[in-house]
């Protein structure tokens, strides 16, 4: 087998009328769409609009709900009212009236509870449960079009939030006082910095500490396969003996690698081969418009599968662990149903991280997930041949604008300080792009129709069930997961015919599957439900799952071991007789791609 291979089968483009006046019009519409989509974060206005013109409709016919308004809007007034007189006889002494939401961090301080400043965080987070109470619960209104008009709601109130503003903020001007104005400055002077980085393409202020290959995707190994889609890495053995059955990993492609090995104390590679497992992992090439057509099955043909292929040359004759990450569990999950449907039992066990089978409960993202809105982002991607990093990063900011947006804001260019870079800022800076083929048949397919859980999607042109998996599965969800939420994770219980081991770990979707050893806090909860016992439903599961202080991390090992046959002598990096010579060092030259 040659050592490098062409790049991957090139789709036509779904059949369309491209000629003549159509085609035209067609072409026109897609521009403009795609003009507009560079001017709102790929946000259809169309999808807005709808969502909010259905909302005031059926708010408008209802007049039981306007007069609940008016009535919540008066019950509010007077306890503000009354709130504030009580401060002005006794100051320092009246309980709040309204308290923050669990995660809402901006009003904890001490200078936000004395006068006048608690009487403007109270006002605002009145009005912000009023605003809750309008957009939600309107008879008639689809939950799709709620979830948009809350949302809408949420972020114009985020906008004004008294804690973005110099007048109203008392921690800020207090800050502004013991600096003499310095932090307005060195703000200003972050914000330019900021500016000219992006405008250049560059990485932000503090990643070049983090060098690829040198203090971040560092552990050693070699590249031992490479394709037009992907490189295999297999990672050097660090123990003298090692389980007989290699563990390959499947990360997203939405993302690099190396999030599962950062720095070595973070590092979830090198925390596997110290503990006695030959590791591969795959490094996805980052696309560009030449690979538009790339779609959804050319990553399980030529990226999992090929990967499993080479496997077993270099270590023939021995089943395979195999984990995904997030979308390359989603993918990870497509192959292992393939295999099953085809008899082939490679797989020794399925582990999924933060990855979902079954996206009706998808979370925050079905937001941006509509008919409408997967077309407006199929003409921004077919103008460019990619969905890029900046587009992507827009709507998973917008879903948590309190932190990401705002509270950032504030901090780096209104009190002058700039957060500490470390290894997974510097990894989530580290751009990808998703080729226009397989991001729309990704969202319609799996994300709109919901295929995969239902039956309908065809791999290799056939049809694959997830119930003909029967290998073991260890599947992880996060506690405050916004991409992968955990119940929707926890799903996969109810869709194979396997044993689950499923593990629900603090943190969130990097910073709770990155968990190394020896981090104080983490803890997780773990339970596994075998192909005959009785199903369980996620609320249930959380109260009875027994809970186990640390990292995930030490359960997987031992859950793998156990899994796992007697150790053996290491394999060697590669098999040159078998056509797969070592190409290079790690991490490779498909994740160095900008």
């Amino acid at each position: 087998m040659p050592k490098d291979h062409a790049l991957p089968v090139v789709h036509p483009e779904p059949a369309q009328e491209t000629h003549g006046f159509s085609g035209l019009s067609e072409i026109t519409d897609r521009a403009l769409h795609a003009a507009l989509a560079k001017l709102t974060l790929g946000l259809s206005p169309a999808a807005v609009l709808s969502a909010q013109l259905h909302w005031l409709v059926h708010l408008a016919t209802s007049p039981g709900k306007r007069f609940q308004l008016a009535d919540k809007a008066m019950r509010k007034l007077l306890r503000y009212q009354t709130y504030a007189w009580r401060n002005l006889l006794e100051p320092g002494k009246v309980p709040p009236v309204i308290e923050p939401l669990p995660q809402d961090r901006r009003f904890r301080g001490e200078a936000w509870q004395q006068w006048p400043y608690n009487l403007v965080q109270q006002g605002f987070l009145l009005q912000q449960q009023w605003w809750h109470n309008a957009t939600s619960g309107v008879r008639g209104v689809t939950r799709h079009h709620e979830a948009m008009v809350e949302f809408g709601a949420r972020q114009l109130l985020d906008l004004f939030s008294p804690s973005n503003f110099l007048a109203t903020n008392p921690e800020l001007q207090q800050r502004t006082l013991e600096t003499g104005g310095r932090n307005l400055v060195e703000g200003l002077q972050h914000l330019f910095e900021d500016w000219e980085r992006m405008v250049n393409g560059r990485r932000p202020a503090g990643s070049e500490a983090y060098v690829v290959g040198g203090n971040v995707a560092a552990t050693p190994g070699k590249v031992v396969f490479r394709n037009g889609l992907m490189e295999l890495i297999q990672y050097e053995a660090t123990t003298s003996s090692v389980r007989p059955e290699p563990l390959l990993i499947v990360p997203a492609w939405i993302m690099k690698y190396y999030i599962l090995d950062l720095s070595s104390e973070n590092s979830l590679i090198r925390y596997l081969t110290g503990q006695g497992f030959t590791v591969f992992a795959i490094s996805w090439k980052n696309p560009t418009a030449r690979d538009r057509d790339v779609g959804f099955d050319d990553y399980r043909g030529q990226g999992v599968m090929a990967a499993i292929d080479a496997i077993g040359a270099i270590v023939p004759g021995r089943q395979v662990h195999a984990l995904g990450y997030c979308l390359g569990g989603t993918l990870l999950s497509i192959a292992a149903a393939a295999m099953a449907r085809q008899g082939d039992n490679r797989l020794s066990s399925v582990t999924l991280l933060a990855a979902q089978v079954d996206f009706t409960e998808a979370g925050e993202l079905m937001l941006f997930i509509d008919e409408g809105q997967v077309s407006f982002l199929e003409d921004m991607m077919w103008e460019q041949g990619f969905l890029d990093a900046k587009q992507m990063s827009g709507a998973f900011q917008l879903l948590r604008s309190n932190d990401l947006i705002w509270s950032k804001g504030l901090h780096r260019y209104l009190m002058g300080e700039r957060d500490e870079m470390n290894d997974m800022m510097a990894w989530n800076a580290d751009a990808t792009r998703l080729p226009y083929r397989m991001h729309s048949e990704y969202l319609r397919q799996l994300f709109l129709n919901n295929d995969l859980a239902e039956g309908r999607y065809a791999a290799g042109g056939r049809t694959v069930m997830l119930a003909d998996i029967r290998a073991p599965m260890f599947v992880v969800g996060t506690v405050h997961d916004h991409v992968a939420p955990w119940r929707s994770v926890y799903k996969i219980h109810h869709l194979v015919d396997a044993p689950v081991t499923f593990v629900l770990a603090s943190g969130g979707h990097n910073a709770g599957i990155v968990a190394p050893i020896d981090r104080p806090g983490p803890w997780h909860q773990v339970m596994t439900h075998a192909v005959d016992a009785r199903h369980l439903d996620s609320e249930t599961w959380a109260v009875t799952a027994p809970q186990r202080d640390g990292s995930w991390w030490t359960t997987y090992a031992a859950w793998l071991a156990a899994h796992s046959g007697p150790p053996v002598a290491p394999p060697p990096l590669g098999n040159a007789a078998a056509g797969y010579v070592v190409l290079g060092d790690a991490p490779g030259t498909y994740v160095l791609e900008e």
